[in-house]
């Protein structure tokens, strides 16, 4: 059948299941918004306030489904406001499509109104991008794009599409969806060298990341862990992956990491990475990480092998298939005085907690806790409420925990909690801090207007927490820039948009609060009055190592 390119977007989407599309419309992509309205039986549109949130809503769909999250923006700078989040999606390993309208082929050059490079400025940022110039490439195009932002070590893809191609016609064939490329196990030989590494070493520690989100190998890893008598550890984006309360699990490692994770980590004798980076939060000062330890590194990257570590073997491939076959190469062992020195750590990281009464962050989250269900998905913005958050939250389902890690983007949390409820059919939770939540609360008007009702946990202690943490422990206190001293009234705000919420400075009313916000059908935020010079502990200095932790203000 004959359709314009428009039209072949929009059916080549719904071709490929995508069943809501998140984003903002403009002159350049007027065709395809024209094409979503002919087709919105099949497909659903939800229009934010601003393309930055529309791209974290489609990066939030993702990361609590599994699939690729969908946006769409005009061209310049409905272009330009998509970047901050194809980054944040980037260096998360995030699938996404970002589908980007442009001028006409016969104006590309000329500084046109609104026009603008994207496929050169986000490069950088993307698995791949495509500039279409001729229509009869479109579909095909689009269905590259799903395959390849799906496929190996996952990320976001951009396609630009002129306006005229957006005019053509040209003859469309409707296909199956893609599939990702089947993926490979590591190298027999790599994965021999790590049978025998492993079954040598002593203290074994099981770490993991996104990667093994991916890759869908929980059950092989937990497997590998019983047959070795080890710990588990994670990064903040491996969070969720396996039940908070799993006996093996001791947490997330690293800069503000759990204490008897980072520290079983720093101790071990082997090192069992799967699917994480080791960035510079997981490892501190590098030259003192894991001296006298050896590595064993599986990732679907090849590039991740000993970039950052010196790997003993590094295997690429895909984790799943690769444990499949590693599984039956391991012996049996046990580990009593491994164990033995787990709990110890175990016991000195309760010694040195929190154990503060009243109004504390972690007591605030011990409570929300008891409201979050199995299938609960939560969102973070960026900040020590973030570092909490991860800390305190329990988990049972893999894909709830919804945070930025690689860039650190303040404001991805409101766009990503909406995403997650159009994932999961769920009533998402939010937890930000003021700071964050300044940067996006444009999106609330999102929220209220499609009456997705989402529970925002809001930490207002009138500070930048985190930076005002580091100026108060290494700058001297010098208060650079970090006292907020707004005056905004976030209950009255929230309520000027639609929303319902309240202001809480107790347990007592927290605890209210959140039977309420529950209970509604509608956004409900919570304006929980926090102390401004709460920290996020343990944490590790700048420049420090695992030897360095701090674990209590003043030690």
């Amino acid at each position: 059948m004959q359709l314009s390119g428009a039209d072949i977007v929009v059916r080549t989407l719904i071709e490929q299941g995508c069943k809501v599309v998140f984003g903002y419309p403009g002159g350049q992509i007027i065709d395809v918004y024209d094409s979503l309205y002919k087709y919105r039986g099949e497909i659903e549109h939800v229009l934010t306030a601003h393309e930055q949130g529309a791209v974290h809503a489609a990066d939030g769909y993702s990361r609590a489904s599994g699939r690729p999250g969908v946006v769409m923006a005009t061209s310049g700078p409905g272009a330009t406001n998509l970047v901050t989040g194809i980054a944040t999606a980037y260096l998360d390993s995030i699938p996404l499509i970002a589908i980007t309208g442009n001028v006409p082929t016969t104006q590309i050059g000329y500084d046109s109104f609104q026009e603008i490079d994207i496929t050169g400025i986000t490069l950088p940022i993307t698995k791949h991008n495509y500039f279409v110039s001729d229509v009869a490439e479109l579909a095909d195009t689009i269905r590259e794009a799903f395959e390849l932002a799906v496929s190996g070590r996952p990320g976001p893809v951009l396609i630009d599409i002129p306006k005229d191609v957006q005019n053509a016609k040209c003859e469309y064939t409707p296909k199956p969806p893609v599939q990702r490329e089947e993926p490979q196990a590591a190298k027999e030989i790599r994965i021999e060298e790590a049978a025998q590494v492993i079954n040598s070493c002593e203290r074994p520690y099981i770490y993991f990341g996104g990667g093994l989100i991916s890759s869908g190998a929980q059950s092989e890893m937990l497997q590998l862990a019983e047959k070795l008598d080890a710990p588990i550890g994670c990064s903040l984006m491996g969070i969720s992956a396996i039940p908070t309360d799993h006996p093996r699990f001791l947490g997330m490692e690293g800069m503000h990491g759990h204490y008897a994770s980072s520290l079983a980590m720093h101790n071990s004798g082997c090192i069992i990475a799967l699917g994480a980076r080791f960035n510079d939060r997981a490892t501190g000062k590098r030259s003192k990480f894991a001296v006298n330890t050896k590595i064993i590194h599986i990732d679907v990257d090849g590039s991740e092998l000993s970039k950052t570590t010196n790997d003993v073997v590094g295997l690429r491939g895909d984790i799943k298939k690769t444990l499949q076959k590693l599984l039956p190469l391991i012996k049996e062992v046990k580990n009593p005085e491994w164990q033995e020195k787990i709990a110890k750590l175990r016991a000195l990281e309760k010694e040195n907690g929190d154990s503060r009464d009243g109004m504390t962050p972690k007591n605030a989250l011990i409570l929300l806790n008891k409201y979050i269900g199995e299938n609960t998905p939560v969102a973070t913005d960026v900040g020590q409420h973030q570092m909490w958050a991860a800390q305190t939250l329990r988990f049972k389902k893999s894909r709830r925990f919804i945070s930025s890690g690689g860039l650190g983007t303040m404001g991805f949390g409101m766009g990503a909690a909406i995403g997650a409820a159009y994932a999961t059919g769920e009533k998402p939770v939010l937890v930000t801090g003021d700071g964050s939540f300044g940067m996006n609360l444009n999106e609330l008007a999102t929220a209220v207007t499609y009456r997705v009702p989402m529970v925002i946990l809001l930490f207002n202690n009138g500070v930048l927490g985190m930076v005002r943490q580091w100026q108060t422990l290494f700058y001297d206190k010098h208060y650079s820039n970090t006292v907020l001293d707004r005056k905004t009234d976030y209950v009255a705000l929230a309520e000027a948009f639609g929303a319902r919420a309240e202001r809480v400075d107790t347990l007592e009313g927290l605890d209210k609060a959140l039977s309420n916000a529950f209970a509604s059908d509608m956004p409900y935020l919570i304006d929980c009055r926090i102390d401004k010079d709460e920290f996020v502990m343990p944490m590790l200095p700048p420049g420090g190592s695992m030897d360095d932790m701090i674990v209590k203000v003043g030690n």
